[in-house]
């Protein structure tokens, strides 16, 4: 298990993943017989808070983005439950709503994609592409709907002059707008990012990073940010989760997780991210072998063969899932015994931000 048990009772929540799986059979032969799986996502907790930002971060199949489209029901979970408090506070399972109890639990949640490009339909004009969801959803429909796309669309930086453009007519942060205008014309209380800036130039990103905080800060919108950038993170989530294939290994607020990092994992992570400024620089640590495979994990910790403090324990027994410190839990034998560092040279590793 992965990740502390999420607490219903608090009214901070806005979403609760309890116990959540995907296993992907691996099927071989002629007669395509079942032979393994890919543990792509193994039992993981965790819970977003109203208004709070968490980023979910790891390595290249990890299992992150299977995480975040099975939260948003793009993808079915082989086990677990995903429960989101809904307008009436009530909190809704997800994983078990079916038909229009599913539909109508769907202006709640969206999702923000990697490619803005790819994810805006080319022979849609901006005005049907941003007002879809209300059609669908039922939300509104004629001049009601017609006034509610153009008013989102100035949260976020458009204007009616580009109502009646196609999305080739746009640059790539302009088509990211628009899907962050799709994702927000139904009020949501939560929106999944997956890598939502990191097909932008550097300099956008910092634009629609910035656009994202304002609009939480205005809106009070909660994100599960899915994200590789620890400099992007960094400036932009509460709290942060690490994933190593399919389980969380750590999960902090973001000071206390880039200042003092209790996971070997979370150090290499840290250790790679680079410095934009010339006049510091971090010493860096070069994990040695392969990620494991998801589909034939090896035994004890899943990080050991790759881990430069581990010992025989690490190789025989999986950690458990602790909290170390307030709001601070980690999965590591080691962690009350480790000095780890974020590799910075100063005592104030994240005092610069992406820049605005």
């Amino acid at each position: 298990m992965t990740g502390q048990m999420s607490d219903e009772t608090d009214d901070r929540r806005v979403l609760a993943v309890d116990e959540l799986t995907k296993f992907f059979p691996i099927r071989k032969g002629l007669w395509r017989r079942h032979s393994a799986v890919v543990r792509a996502v193994d039992r993981v907790n965790l819970h977003v808070d109203k208004g709070e930002t968490l980023a979910l971060v790891g390595e290249s199949g990890s299992g992150k983005t299977t995480l975040g489209r099975m939260i948003v029901r793009a993808i079915e979970p082989t086990s677990g439950r995903v429960k989101l408090r809904g307008d009436d506070e009530d909190w809704l399972d997800l994983t078990a709503a079916e038909g229009d109890q599913l539909r109508a639990a769907r202006r709640n949640f969206h999702m923000i994609f990697q490619d803005p490009y790819s994810s805006l339909d080319p022979r849609m004009t901006v005005q049907d592409i941003v007002l879809e969801p209300l059609i669908h959803n039922h939300l509104a429909r004629g001049a009601v709907a017609r006034k509610r796309v153009l008013e989102t669309l100035e949260l976020v930086g458009l204007s009616s002059q580009h109502l009646h453009r196609y999305p080739h007519a746009f640059s790539g942060g302009q088509r990211q707008r628009i899907g962050i205008a799709r994702s927000l014309v139904c009020d949501p209380k939560l929106i999944v990012c997956d890598e939502a800036v990191s097909a932008l130039d550097v300099s956008i990103q910092a634009q629609i990073l910035n656009l994202l905080k304002d609009l939480q800060a205005r809106l009070g919108i909660s994100y599960l940010f899915i994200a590789h950038d620890l400099a992007v993170v960094e400036h932009i989530a509460h709290r942060v989760a690490v994933m190593y294939v399919g389980q969380l290994v750590e999960q902090a607020p973001t000071d206390e997780l880039f200042s003092r990092p209790r996971h070997p994992y979370t150090e290499a992570l840290l250790s790679a991210a680079p410095i934009p400024e010339p006049n510091r620089h971090r010493e860096r640590i070069v994990l040695r072998g392969e990620v494991a495979s998801p589909s034939a994990p090896p035994s004890g910790c899943y990080f050991h063969p790759r881990c430069p403090y581990a010992i025989d324990r690490c190789r025989v027994e999986a950690p458990v899932w602790r909290e170390i410190s307030p709001a601070h839990h980690v999965a590591c034998h080691r962690a009350d015994e480790l000095t780890l560092t974020s590799g910075w040279t100063d005592p104030e590793p994240h005092a610069t931000k992406v820049p605005v």
